[in-house]
């Protein structure tokens, strides 16, 4: 009932994302577009040579292309299914749809498994999955893609026989629950590393915490808090969850050996540091908050990144549930300790001392750190222990309600109203554009191709274009610019001349196909009208754009 609740939630609160699910997408047509062509990708190169996986069609000819940015791998079986940009359109909607649903049966089950009932359980997955914070990030789905976190959190729990209510209880070990929160935080970790590198260190932190836990009661007990049977369950899925790590981990260290113009450095962060009132401020896509927000929102140096608000109800329940709570004391301590932690860190550089100690610390200390360059987005990890500690203030309110003389469907009424707020908090105003059609001049193309203008969020687009077929293609849009793009958008802003077709054959390009409506005020402004006699290639026209032929 949980799932299909998150399932119908999902569709409403994300209407009208599945209104028109071939042709638009939502949020805005850069990145979305982008991550549509990366699911694309991993369903054909596990179709074709998942040997290939990381070298993708995009930026030739260079090599780990498709781990130049979060590539949202796990999500690559559902690339086998269609083909063609529509197809890669629909899928990316549907993903976008599913990633809320899963979200919401997450955070759910964690508060379930943590001894929450299941209004407190309810109001958690809705704050957690459909905070106005999210709605800033409606065009990163690597982002919004966090139900693994608390699902393999559960999952664990779960299977060490671990509550917030009950505390820990051998009786209910679960070896295979283990396994499965093991995979799923695998699976997590798959899906990029702007999320899921601070789960890396989470359950790294959780296990040194555990064993010392172990020692300390064999030292002082001489028992063993867990069987081998346990020990062994997470010894298998932790061999599965450090090696996909560190695969993972490999192609992004060579892309960056390959590119270390790739490597992000502390500026980036500084950058992206909120101020401390960002926590208070909605995004503009938030139907409730959202015009109400608008002057606070214009001085925030970068609002997609510093509007933080995880909503004003999960606040003022989370306060609650600080001294009001069926959890213990010292759970509820650890919760507002984690809350506080973590908001500071999700600071960045605006915390005392610049973020050091503090964000910039770790980035200097932890691997791979320095590459979360977006400090806020640890709004995932506060928004989550937000959301247990007001599960905690309405677990507790529905204990007492058969003790109280009111009548019980005043009660009921009163649990149901913190459910209501969270929904109403999370009602969206995003935009949902037009997807630009691919060129059919593509289709006449020879590959390896140039598509000019080569520049912006067109590049983007044409990724999103090349799942038709998948045709080796220069273009490409990520945060930096590999060396070869740079020196073929270089030698072709004077194409067709015989220094750059000179240039382009030597590069391996066989075709370049210009679109003359997309090149004013480009690098490559005028390409359409310059002579090719003598050049030695060809040129037709296909429903408007150009294709030279090299040969």
């Amino acid at each position: 009932m949980a799932s299909f609740a998150g399932l119908l939630l999902a569709v409403v609160l994300t209407w009208p994302t599945l209104r028109h699910p071939w042709t638009t997408i939502p949020g805005d047509i850069g990145d979305p577009t982008l991550q549509a062509w990366q699911v694309a990708w991993g369903g054909h190169a596990l179709a074709t040579n998942p040997l290939g996986l990381w070298h993708s069609n995009t930026f030739f000819p260079e090599l780990y292309t498709f781990a130049y940015t979060d590539n949202l791998i796990g999500y690559a079986p559902a690339g086998l299914f269609g083909n063609g940009m529509e197809a890669a359109v629909f899928r990316y909607n549907l993903l976008y749809v599913l990633a809320h649903a899963l979200a919401f049966v997450g955070a759910y089950a964690l508060v379930r498994q943590l001894g929450g009932i299941r209004t407190a359980a309810a109001v958690a997955g809705v704050a957690w999955a459909f905070a106005p914070w999210r709605l800033a990030h409606s065009g990163h789905l690597n982002i919004l893609s966090i139900g693994g976190i608390a699902l393999c959190l559960a999952m664990l729990a779960r299977g060490h026989g671990w509550s917030l209510r009950e505390g820990h209880r051998p009786a209910l070990h679960r070896p295979g629950w283990i396994v499965a929160g093991w995979l799923v935080a695998a699976w997590q970790l798959t899906l990029g590393f702007a999320v899921g590198l601070p789960l890396v260190y989470f359950l790294a932190g959780t296990v040194l915490v555990v064993l010392v836990a172990v020692g300390w009661t064999r030292w002082r007990t001489g028992r063993w808090l867990l069987g081998r049977r346990m020990v062994l369950a997470n010894l298998v899925g932790g061999v599965v969850f450090s090696v996909v790590c560190v695969w993972l981990g490999t192609a992004f260290l060579r892309v960056v050996e390959l590119n270390p113009q790739a490597r992000r450095d502390l500026a980036w962060t500084q950058m992206f540091s909120p101020p401390l009132r960002g926590y208070f401020v909605a995004p503009a896509d938030s139907w409730l908050w959202g015009d109400y927000f608008e002057a606070a929102r214009a001085q925030l140096s970068w609002p997609p990144e510093m509007a933080l608000l995880p909503g004003v109800t999960l606040i003022v329940l989370a306060a609650a549930g600080l001294s009001y709570s069926a959890f213990r004391v010292r759970h509820r301590v650890v919760l507002g300790l984690g809350v506080l932690v973590t908001g500071a860190l999700g600071l960045g550089s605006n915390l005392v001392g610049e973020g050091d100690p503090g964000y910039l610390t770790l980035s200097r200390v932890l691997p791979g750190w320095e590459a979360l360059r977006t400090p806020g987005r640890l709004m995932v990890w506060i928004s989550l222990l937000l959301a247990i500690l007001a599960a905690g203030a309405i677990t507790e309110f529905g204990r007492q309600l058969p003790s109280l003389r009111w009548p019980r469907i005043v009660g009921r009424v009163l649990l149901v109203i913190p459910l209501l707020l969270v929904l109403v908090e999370g009602v969206n105003r995003t935009p949902h554009p037009d997807v630009p059609t691919a060129p059919a001049a593509m289709r006449s193309a020879a590959e390896p191709m140039l598509i000019l203008p080569s520049d912006g969020v067109t590049e983007a687009h044409i990724m999103l274009w090349s799942t038709d077929g998948f045709p080796r293609v220069v273009n490409g849009h990520i945060t930096f610019v590999p060396t070869s793009q740079e020196q073929i958008r270089a030698a072709s802003a004077t194409f067709p001349d015989q220094g750059s077709v000179a240039f382009l054959r030597q590069a391996g390009i066989r075709s370049v196909v210009v679109l003359p409506h997309l090149l004013a005020g480009t690098p490559w402004d005028g390409v359409a009208t310059r002579p090719f006699d003598g050049l030695g290639i060809t040129r037709e026209e296909v429903d408007g754009a150009l294709v030279y032929h090299l040969g």
